[in-house]
């Protein structure tokens, strides 16, 4: 008998020692580990601060295989189209050229009321600064917007087509759109920057409304005031300063309408010489400044930690 207890308390006594070492291992461990957790969880928070910067923005993975298979993305181009079509017969229709200041309030009340009709197709880009600054931040995929600059070149067009047929079927001749000055004043670096400010501006102003796109009505407000912000702006520098008019249109897609090309020249050189100076001034400038102003948005929403 006292064979059998000694033997099973030495059973015990191994027993308990085991799970003494064991425990004792599973407390150097996690002491070994713990700082190191520590050490990462500081590292990824240094790190996180500015990550996802130029990740990719939207949810559907997009290519030229697949976009044309779903039948919304049609819808969306539709809704590019008719959105430019209205803005462009709201430029060209309320806002005179000619004649002084134009009637900001109407203009942004029109702009609110466009933007909140096409709003749930295609989210109502319908100007090509801001289909730029949107693909430059991968707001869009590159495809969705090549296509919708398309859409909204032809939305532009269709706009065009409309006003001046009812002009002519009035008995006029073809609408008289005044020439934009670029090369007759030669000021080409101030109405460049009155473009690229401009542009600067819309493009901030909408990517900020994106963060409203809940809201509808505060979206197209949001968006609308900046249009008038950079409308506002434009004259009282190219009017107020330069003493020009007819030079800024903030609007690619419209300003392709507009007379913005020389029909003559001496020769060749002057005449690609001005369609290059026209393509700079109202396509190139205005969509580098629709991706500053976009970049310039997130680079303060993360300053700002904005989730």
């Amino acid at each position: 008998m006292a064979t059998k207890k000694s033997k099973t308390s030495n059973k015990s006594a191994k027993t308990t020692s085991t799970k003494s070492k064991t425990a004792a291992k599973t407390v150097v461990k996690s002491e070994v580990e713990a700082p190191k957790t520590k050490t990462v969880e500081k590292t990824t928070t240094k790190k996180s601060y500015f990550s996802g910067f130029f990740a990719r923005k939207y949810e559907e993975k997009e290519s030229i295989l697949t976009i044309f298979k779903n039948p919304k993305f049609y819808g969306a181009l539709l809704g590019e189209v008719i959105g430019t079509l209205l803005i462009t017969i709201l430029l060209f229709a309320i806002m005179p050229f000619q004649g002084g200041v134009y009637n900001i309030a109407t203009n942004m009340f029109a702009v609110i009321a466009i933007l909140i009709a096409v709003y749930a197709f295609s989210g109502a880009l319908l100007n090509p600064l801001v289909t730029v600054g949107m693909m430059a931040t991968r707001r869009i995929s590159v495809i969705r917007g090549i296509m919708y600059i398309i859409a909204e070149i032809l939305g532009a067009w269709l706009g065009w087509i409309i006003l001046n047929g009812f002009h002519l079927a009035g008995g006029e001749t073809a609408m008289d759109i005044p020439e934009m000055a670029v090369i007759a004043e030669g000021k080409f670096w101030p109405i460049v920057m009155i473009e690229l400010l401009g542009a600067i501006i819309i493009a901030f102003a909408f990517a900020r409304a994106i963060k409203y796109k809940r809201s509808v009505f505060t979206f197209a407000a949001v968006v609308a005031g900046g249009i008038a912000l950079a409308y506002l702006v434009g004259y009282v520098a190219s009017a107020g300063f330069l003493g020009l008019s007819n030079n800024f249109i903030m609007n690619p897609a419209v300003a392709l309408m507009l007379q913005i090309f020389p029909t003559a020249g001496e020769n060749f050189g002057e005449i690609f010489g001005g369609i290059c100076q026209a393509l700079s001034v109202y396509a190139l400038f205005p969509m580098i400044g629709g991706v500053i102003g976009f970049y310039l948005s997130d680079f303060t929403s993360k300053l700002s930690n904005e989730e």
